[in-house]
């Protein structure tokens, strides 16, 4: 028999002391005290104490034991593999003998602890860990079956994949129906964790819970009034996997289920409402959703809309209750600015689809805003007012205009109402069913756009700020439409609202007008002036928060309006402001990423305007390349010593040198001299991390197009390493490297050719593959193109492998000099090698008729090969083949190449 161990007295005042002190509210004393407890890891029964006081001295207050069992979990998470073989076995021993202790607190640290050292992979030596957890349900003692049952909820959790693996000799068989008898236990806590421990197992379809599946849907339906808030979540979330999962099993009781999601999503507790509004954003993926859910229509929108609005919480909490929110003047908490996610330099072919129809939200990429349009992070950020909007925002467009005829009397109730909560949230809807219902909006529009243009100007400014929102919605609309109807009073109306005296009604109205811009491109060049005024007024209001939107803002109205921006009283406007905030934004700030990406859009939209201004920004943002580079360095050399760098900085930085060489073309010539630019792109080039090679490959890129030479010595080092980024896995990192190939074959010529090799395979296996995207497919072809252009011998030997892709990917892509050097090179190699498209040439000539207007040469190439291929089959087949032509293809090949 092997001694106890025990502690000694002195040892355990001290660690009771700390205990103590780690509870005070001085920040220096914390810092002590995180001191010592470092130094005490040195002792090795030190964590034999911080078990001891947590389950054996009953005498101490709850909050000190339950603090020694937290720093315990912390020390098994960062040292237990470093712990004596004795210490974690009198760890485990007396988590298991305090698993019932009288305190829930209590029994709730040794459960965390047990998981701590179950998810260390710990589970596969503690063999009798879950037998006797499981064991222990069966306790008449209420603490050690509630205990015990916290642990596995916790286990279920964390180790949900190796549950069901044969390393354990799955135990699930056994788990599985032993939660399924506890559904109905007289506990509501326990009958809680029983539906959540099986919760965890749907989503894997794990074969345990399919084998008792029709048992546990027949359980949750027993349990669906259950009189528990946490018991009716439970059972909603279960039923909302299981949509997903086994619908097939669902199915049958779908009517019923639906009633039931219905009362629930208007239950007294929040979290269960929030738990059931989730069904309709699942249902909605489900083919079926428009035959179970049409006839229950007018019982569901009316539930949802009342679901947008505000709770009488929410507008404390926003000061919604309060009418001349001036709270500009109040300073921005560091707490309320949410990260920022820079997206790096992608290059993508400009489409000759008319401007956003693909995306009617007139959002671009960013879907984050539409979420019911507030951005308050004093609100937690997912609730039942968003979760609702979302709701309809998916079933306008499951149902689209047949939504309409039950939502406009909604509308007709909300949005006239005089209770202000209630107006809101009828906006709100409105902007929520904008993207599905569209088409059948578009007759109420020329009454509604005034309406909320009034609205704008509402005493509440959150009416005032959710109508920016919804006006964003249908920016699209706004922009085809007669502009003294609608976008002069829109925009003139949102850049009052960009200077509001509510900091929430600026960033509302910011953001909209950013999507604005985005819809009407160069539709503002007759208002540059007003706007960039207003926009340049904001600079000077503006706090942290907001001013990271309103860079936003500027970066899009100089993509939106580009060459236009050009002028000198419109430079004279913006760059003093810009330049100042350059200047006082030290190098490690964040805040310089979107002013970056702002300057990185200004800079190629000016062109030579931007020339005054290049050469700070381009030695700072060199410096910048370079501090990171260094830093990273460092910290890989000696990690402890050195943090790691936020490569952002790297990232952002070479996007704008990308936008400076677009923009300045050719001056940017001398700067590149003077600098280590290129030695630094070649380091960039290789960084494991995605975004830096997917920036340093667009760098390359426009450096290839805007000063060649200083490119040309590298071309050894780069290509290999541009070849070995044709990784489609990854897709912006392999599209941009695609793109600077094709840049590089153009300047280089010729001499291409011994680094075809390292290349072309590559490209020729993206271009075949099933579900390639299409920017990479159509960056893929023209690169073939370019490289069949300038050695069309090397490339035309595998021309049957890739032309009826290259030919589908090109032909919706409109008339550029992209196009033109790809379709060059088509020819060349077909001249090389006819026989490689005879199987494909239809696609050939679907392709040439892409053509708006070819220039001459290109268009007599067109003719001499399909002449050539005339004559070559002769009048009669070349009839029968032009036969299967659609009629345009034939209007449009005889047209331009007479035949």
């Amino acid at each position: 028999m092997k001694m106890e161990w025990k502690p000694e007295e002195e040892g355990l005042r001290q660690i009771l002391t700390l205990l103590k002190e780690s509870q005070s509210p001085d920040t220096a004393t914390q810092r002590a005290v995180q001191q010592k407890l470092e130094e005490l890891n040195k002792y090795p029964d030190f964590n034999n104490y911080l078990i001891y006081v947590l389950t054996k001295l009953v005498s101490e207050e709850e909050p000190t034991r339950s603090l020694s069992g937290l720093i315990l979990k912390n020390n098994v998470k960062s040292h237990y593999n470093s712990f004596l073989p004795e210490v974690a076995e009198f760890i485990k021993r007396e988590c298991l003998s305090a698993i019932g202790d009288p305190s829930p607190l209590i029994r709730a640290t040794v459960g965390i602890i047990i998981t701590t050292i179950a998810s260390k992979g710990e589970i596969t030596s503690w063999p009798e860990l879950l037998p006797l957890l499981c064991q222990m349900l069966d306790s008449q003692d209420y603490n050690v079956c509630e205990g015990s049952f916290g642990a596995l909820q916790k286990i279920c959790e964390d180790t949900a994949e190796l549950l069901d693996s044969d390393a354990l000799n799955r135990p699930l068989n056994v788990m599985i129906p032993k939660f399924l008898q506890f559904f109905r236990h007289s506990s509501p806590k326990i009958r809680c964790h029983a539906i959540a421990c099986v919760n965890f197992f749907i989503m894997s379809r794990t074969q345990a819970l399919m084998l008792h599946i029709d048992a546990f849907i027949e359980n949750l339906f027993f349990l669906a009034s259950d009189e528990d808030p946490d018991v009716r979540k439970n059972v909603c979330h279960a039923l909302v996997l299981l949509l997903e999962v086994r619908l097939d099993r669902l199915t049958p009781h779908l009517p019923n289920i639906i009633e039931y999601m219905l009362l629930r999503t208007q239950d007294a507790e929040e979290a269960v409402a929030l738990e059931a509004c989730e069904f309709w954003l699942s249902l909605a993926d489900q083919s079926i959703c428009r035959e179970v859910l049409g006839p229950r229509l007018p019982a569901l929108l009316p539930v949802l809309v009342r679901g947008m609005r505000y709770s009488e919480m929410d507008v404390i909490l926003l000061r919604g209750d309060r009418d001349d929110d001036a709270d500009e003047e109040e300073p921005d908490r560091d707490a309320d600015i949410r990260p920022r996610f820079h997206k790096p330099r992608s290059h993508t072919i400009k489409h000759n689809v008319g401007g956003g129809d693909s995306n009617m939200s007139g959002g671009g990429e960013s879907d984050d805003e539409d979420d019911g349009g507030d951005t308050d992070s004093s609100l937690s950020d997912w609730n039942l007012r968003k979760c609702s909007a979302a709701g309809l925002d998916v079933l306008a467009n499951v149902f689209g205009a047949d939504l309409l005829p039950v939502l406009f009397p909604i509308l007709k109730e909300t949005l006239f109402h005089d209770d202000w909560v209630i107006k809101e949230s009828g906006i709100l809807a409105l902007g929520a069913v904008a993207d599905g219902c569209m088409v059948g909006m578009v007759p109420h529009l020329p009454d509604l756009v005034p309406y909320l243009v009034c609205c704008l100007s509402e005493r509440k400014a959150l009416v005032r700020s959710i109508t920016c929102w919804t006006l964003s919605r249908y920016s699209h609309w706004i922009v085809s439409q007669s502009h003294d109807l609608y976008l002069r009073p829109v925009m003139t109306e949102l850049l009052k609202r960009v200077l509001d005296n509510n900091k929430r009604v600026q960033e509302a109205a910011c953001s909209a007008f950013a999507t604005l811009e985005e819809e009407a491109c160069t539709e503002l060049v007759p208002y540059l002036g007003h706007i960039l005024q207003t926009l340049v007024f904001a600079f000077g209001r503006y706090q942290h928060k907001n001013l990271l939107i309103l860079y936003d803002a500027i970066g899009t109205l100089a993509d939106s309006v580009g060459h236009h921006l050009n002028k000198p009283e419109y430079i004279g406007l913006l760059m003093p402001p810009l330049i100042t905030k350059w200047n006082v934004l030290k190098d490690e700030d964040k805040d310089l990423f979107p002013l970056l990406e702002c300057l990185s859009s200004v800079a190629t939209a000016l062109q030579s305007g931007f020339l005054p201004y290049c050469e700070p920004v381009f030695r700072r943002c060199v410096s910048l390349i370079e501090q990171t580079l260094n830093q990273n360095i460092a910290n890989t050399q000696s990690p402890e010593q050195f943090d790691a760098p936020d490569k952002d900085f790297m990232i952002v930085a070479l996007d704008l040198l990308s936008g400076l060489a677009e923009g300045l073309d050719g001056h940017i010539n001398h700067l590149v001299l003077n600098s280590n630019l290129m030695q630094l792109l070649y380091q960039c080039m290789q960084d494991p991390m995605p975004e830096v090679r997917q920036s340093s490959f667009a760098l390359l890129g426009d450096l290839t197009k805007a000063c060649f030479q200083h490119v040309h010595p590298y071309i050894p080092e780069f290509l290999p390493i541009l070849g070995m980024n044709l990784n489609p896995e990854i897709i912006s990192v392999c599209n941009n490297a695609t793109w600077a190939i094709g840049e590089i074959s153009i300047k280089l010529g010729p001499e291409t050719s011994k680094y075809i090799p390292l290349v072309l395979n590559h490209l020729v296996d993206i271009i075949n593959r099933p579900n390639t995207p299409k920017t990479l497919l159509e960056n893929t072809a023209i690169t073939i193109g370019r490289l069949g252009y300038v050695c069309p011998h090397d490339v035309a030997p595998v021309l049957q492998q890739f032309v009826r892709q290259w030919c589908t990917s090109l032909r919706n892509i409109r008339d550029n000099e992209e196009k033109d050097s790809a379709f060059r090179g088509i020819c060349q190699m077909i001249q090389v090698n006819p026989g490689g498209v005879v199987a494909d040439f239809m696609f050939f000539c679907d392709a040439v008729a892409s053509w708006s207007h070819p220039k001459e040469d290109l268009k007599e190439m067109f003719t001499k090969i399909l002449h050539g291929f005339k004559n070559q089959v002769g009048e009669e087949n070349w009839r029968q083949f032009t036969d299967q032509f659609p009629m345009q293809l034939s209007a449009r090949l005889s047209a331009m190449c007479g035949i």
